[in-house]
């Protein structure tokens, strides 16, 4: 079973909201999150992957726009 990770999503729509995701073999979750809107993907937002903290493995998705 893979790990999980429970990550905070930062702007757009969703702020202040969490996603949970899958770690890769290596550790580390996916470089970005669509979150869906109400119209599924044609209203999506993405959210970027960010480190935070020293240790490398604190992470927050971070708004970068629309899908479209």
């Amino acid at each position: 079973m893979a790990s999980t990770v429970e990550i905070p999503l930062v702007g757009g729509s969703a702020d202040g909201e969490h996603v949970t995701v899958e770690l890769d073999p290596h550790g580390r979750p996916p470089l970005t999150h669509h979150h869906l809107g109400p119209e599924g993907l044609a209203e999506a937002d993405i959210y970027e992957l960010e480190s935070i903290g020293t240790d490398g493995q604190q992470w927050r998705y971070c708004w970068r726009g629309p899908a479209v």
